[in-house]
């Protein structure tokens, strides 16, 4: 009998701890093959492991839970946690997969494993677009997105508007902000600014690359596997990571 595996991605961790805790009490047969504390991580480990289960903190630093959900592999059942209840729990009482609220209770996790037991015995595939276009109704990060990048070129301090960057690549201890006509850098790191870039707008391409999708002329295919973007008016190509070609899918 195949033994059932999972990913648990929570960035809190006497959360993280207890959430491990409870899933070997509960379900001692389930073996946790990655622990992770942010969404990049979680969202390499799903695509390294190809896991039945994983559990995903909807907020999370760098990629959010729903972002990781978007690119996780099709055989892969999510349950969401968070601590904030204004999304519509109620619209997952009936999915293919589960919601639930922290603190965790036992009895609330126990009910949600019994249910994905049922649903990896009867070889039930994942689902997730019904539950994520549910999540997409919930609220908005707008308030917290920016609008300026405030870089440096030399000794001088520029102020570039967030439409004007085709792209953002880590560069050691800086990242590089790149316009059409210009580049300067800025100390924030990807997995923090990502945070607060529209992802309707901006996708991470790369642990090292964030580009504005609209900027994006094609992405090819090397010899060697690898995939390497090209973008419009800029003569720069950026890496693309597997676990981001999901977003390429059909282009």
């Amino acid at each position: 009998m195949k033994i059932p595996t999972a990913v648990v991605a929570e960035d809190e961790a006497p959360q993280h701890a207890e959430l491990c805790r409870l899933l070997g009490a509960l379900w001692p047969e389930l073996r946790v093959i990655a622990s992770c504390e942010d969404g990049l991580t979680a969202l390499e480990a799903l695509h390294e492991h190809q896991p039945d289960v994983a559990f995903l903190d909807i907020r999370m630093p760098g990629v959010s839970g729903l972002e990781v959900a978007r690119g996780a592999p099709r055989t892969t059942h999510i349950v969401f946690t968070t601590a904030h209840d204004e999304y519509a729990i109620e619209a997952f009482e009936r999915g293919a997969i589960d919601y639930l609220l922290k603190p965790i209770s036992r009895e609330r996790l126990e009910l949600s494993l019994q249910r994905l037991r049922e649903r990896l015995a009867a070889g039930d595939p994942a689902d997730m677009s019904a539950a994520l276009a549910m999540l997409k109704a919930g609220p908005s990060r707008a308030q917290n997105r920016i609008r300026w990048i405030t870089a440096t070129i030399g000794n001088t301090t520029r102020m570039f508007p967030i439409e004007d960057v085709l792209f953002f690549r880590a560069q050691d201890k800086y990242t590089r902000v790149v316009t059409a006509g210009d580049e300067a850098q800025i100390r924030m790191p990807l997995k923090e600014l990502i945070g607060v870039l529209d992802p309707d707008e901006f996708w991470q391409v790369h642990r090292s690359a964030i580009v504005r999708a609209a900027a994006i002329h094609s992405v090819r295919r090397q010899d060697d596997g690898k995939w390497l973007l090209k973008l419009k008016g800029h003569g720069e190509e950026l890496p693309v990571s597997s676990v981001f070609q999901h977003q390429f899918r059909g282009m």
